[in-house]
């Protein structure tokens, strides 16, 4: 694959600053891009700098004034361009519809819709509803009373337990766990005795969930996953959980039991809430926060035990002075130490040059 940067400019709706008959074969990140490749240029200052060690003949970016001899194409949004172009250099490849493999196991109670692809190994069980255009990847194991609409996909190994919704336009990728049994015992006897798990997994429509991620079932009702929600690898969701709309969950999320969002929270990588509190809407977690009480909407919170960002940003900022502090205290308290030594020292030269107090006797 090869194109004039003029082709490609008109591909994006960009403009050429430069020589727009320069030919170009890829598109590249600034630190991988060869030199017949095109790059790109985040708004990030801290980058700059290394378009000039780039080998790039070409870059994407929003502005014109990037260095001599570097040809741009100038966009207003620079991800969404360069999507475009890597896209055009490496076109995704189309898989070919099979229809219901003959390796694979089908329930005759299921019911599939129109053009529903089954590859080798997949396992469908009694009951089950599969919507048109849908894709059950190899290996796929879907137990009993599943429900799952149109076009959704769903990648090799992933597991659904009985009763399981999954909306339309899913993308469900490896691994990932939905309506295991829910982390709830009950002490009987001095034993774990296991609650119950009369509940299922309840996912809207438009959401994605990344490999090996898990979520429970509910203890009597459902789990559920609101509509738009973007989960992403290795994030564990707890039994009764309800995720709102459109939420954004990072790697290594853990989510205790009974939990509830709003819409559009955003949890960073890492992030640990504890069971049965609120984290309202437009809500944004910090890396590895731990949530301990509600979340009022839209809070920003970061640290362990989280709290708002600013007043955690202050407590790191005098944590990170508690060195000096340390050093200004030893230093007072030497001071003081001598100013007590030196109290002393007057203390007893006067009592020597008034000699000692004789007491009267008043009889």
């Amino acid at each position: 694959m090869q194109a004039t940067l003029s082709q490609i400019a008109a591909l994006v709706n960009g403009k050429v600053i430069g020589d727009g008959d320069i030919v170009v074969h890829g598109a590249a990140p600034l630190a991988d891009a060869k030199p017949d490749e095109i790059t790109l240029l985040e708004e990030d200052a801290d980058r700059h700098h290394k378009l000039v060690e780039s080998r790039a003949k070409a870059v994407v970016a929003t502005h014109s004034q990037i260095q001599d001899g570097l040809a741009v194409i100038q966009v207003e949004d620079v991800h969404a361009a360069f999507s475009t172009i890597v896209e055009f250099f490496n076109p995704k490849t189309e898989s070919k519809r099979i229809g219901i493999s003959p390796l694979a196991v089908v329930s005759p109670t299921a019911k599939l819709g129109k053009d529903v692809d089954v590859h080798p190994y997949a396992t469908i069980g009694e009951n089950v509803e599969i919507g048109d255009r849908s894709t059950i990847h190899a290996g796929v194991h879907i137990m009993a009373d599943v429900m799952i609409g149109d076009n959704v996909t769903i990648f090799p190994n992933a597991v659904l337990y009985e009763r399981t919704v999954i909306g339309s336009r899913c993308i469900i990728h490896s691994g990932v766990v939905l309506g295991a049994y829910g982390f709830g015992y009950q002490s009987v006897d001095g034993r774990h005795k296991l609650s119950s798990q009369y509940g299922n997994v309840i996912v809207g429509p438009d959401v994605e969930i990344g490999a090996t991620t898990t979520i429970d079932r509910g203890t009597y009702g459902p789990t559920s996953i609101g509509k738009g929600t973007k989960i992403d690898n290795m994030v564990m969701i707890a039994h009764n959980c309800r995720i709102g709309c459109h939420n954004m969950l990072c790697s290594q999320v853990g989510i205790a039991g009974s939990t509830t969002t709003g819409d559009y929270v955003v949890m960073a990588g890492q992030v640990g809430v504890r069971d049965h509190v609120h984290i309202g809407t437009g809500a944004v977690i910090g890396a590895m926060a731990g949530i301990i009480n509600d979340v009022s909407d839209g809070l920003r919170m970061i640290g362990v035990p989280a709290t708002p960002e600013r007043d955690q940003k202050i407590k790191q900022a005098a944590f990170s002075k508690l060195p000096e502090m340390r050093r200004q205290l030893k230093k007072l308290q030497s001071q003081v130490d001598k100013l007590i030594e030196v109290r002393d020292v007057e203390q007893n030269r006067l009592s020597e040059k008034d000699g000692p107090v004789t007491q009267v006797d008043a009889a």
